[in-house]
């Protein structure tokens, strides 16, 4: 009994789940700058609670991040919307410039005996076709920040609400003490992952520009852009932002300087990846590989490109709470990258 039991409720649960994302799908439009405006209120509320410390009433701190959230974006769509304005206009040379070089690569593959069509090589290695698809992507990404005032609405609103968030649960909950310190426990833990993951992408993508810059591949500052956004999207993230800059570069430059930007990629994800963030963030928020890929396709179809870069925060998210609860504990434990964590994380919640 206990088992037919058991198997109602994985039905259940899978019903509601299927349901769940249904709903969501279908109120994308809704859903997806509410989500934005979450994560940057998430992303905000340390800098204003640090104002507040400093004696600066909540209506002042607010105004000021909001400032300074709308510069921040305002100045990164309008470099991003003309560095993509310009690439559209350079597409026809660059397929021009490809052709040449995949001509002259291929002379010297036919001169030592390596005889490949290139007619038929040119055909699937379009680099117009890979430089529309990129723009379009973060065309998809603009549209979701086409509302602006109402993301920014929704962040001034989320950000009040975190002020007064203690005294309500105060009230609301008779074990107030013991609620509060949950969820303060599991707020700490969003907001950390997000903040050092937004500085450690920034930091990518302004070393990224740095180096196209010094090479010369043009529009660097798009290329950091991507690079900073698809810096969420662990694993794989690197990988994809390095594709259009490596063959802008090859278009343009030629191999050799196709070869330093894809080093430069290599290089500087390696030492962000595998020494700072690992430093600062420590090593229980992992996720295997296949929750990866899995995320990415789920949000992905859910809300489009914005959920493909918001997909890893969110699984994140879903990680942390499942940590915070001891019944789902283990669901934390089978998406983890790393079982010497879950342990790890498994010995702290007994001692508490």
């Amino acid at each position: 009994m206990s088992e037919q039991r058991r198997g109602t409720h994985w039905l259940v649960g899978l019903a509601a789940f299927v349901i769940i994302i249904a709903g969501l799908k279908s109120a994308s439009q809704i859903v997806v700058p509410f989500m934005l405006s979450v994560f940057i209120a998430i992303i905000c509320a340390p800098f204003m609670a640090t104002l507040r410390r400093y004696g600066l009433p909540t209506w002042l701190s607010i105004l000021i991040v909001v400032l300074i959230v709308l510069v921040g974006i305002g100045s990164l769509a309008a470099l991003v919307g003309s560095s993509m304005d310009n690439l559209s206009d350079q597409l026809p040379t660059y397929k021009q410039n490809f052709a040449k070089q995949m001509e002259a690569l291929f002379s010297s593959l036919n001169g030592i005996g390596i005889h490949i069509s290139d007619s038929r090589v040119q055909e699937y290695l379009d680099p117009s076709s890979l430089m529309k698809l990129f723009t379009k992507a973060l065309t998809g990404l603009g549209s979701a920040l086409t509302n602006i005032i109402l993301v920014i609405m929704t962040v001034v609103f989320i950000l009040f609400e975190v002020v007064e968030l203690p005294k309500k649960l105060t009230l609301a909950v008779s074990d107030a003490e013991k609620s509060l310190s949950g969820v303060r426990s599991f707020v700490e833990s969003v907001n950390r992952y997000l903040v050092i993951k937004t500085l450690v992408s920034i930091l990518t993508g302004v070393m990224i520009a740095i180096w196209l810059w010094v090479i010369g591949v043009d529009f660097p500052i798009l290329w950091g852009v991507c690079a900073f956004l698809l810096n969420f999207v662990p694993n794989i993230g690197s990988i994809i932002a390095a594709v259009p800059a490596v063959m802008l570069a090859f278009v343009q430059l030629g191999a050799f300087s196709a070869g330093l930007t894809a080093a430069g990629f290599a290089v500087v994800n390696l030492v962000i990846g595998n020494v700072i963030e690992p430093r600062y963030m420590g090593k229980g928020l992992g996720l295997s590989t296949l929750v990866v890929f899995l995320s990415l396709l789920l949000w992905g179809w859910v809300f489009g490109p914005v959920g493909m870069l918001l997909s890893i925060p969110l699984t994140i998210i879903v990680k942390l709470a499942f940590e915070a609860n001891p019944r789902m504990h283990w669901l934390a434990v089978m998406i983890d990258s790393n079982t010497s964590a879950a342990d790890t994380n498994k010995d702290k919640g007994e001692k508490k």
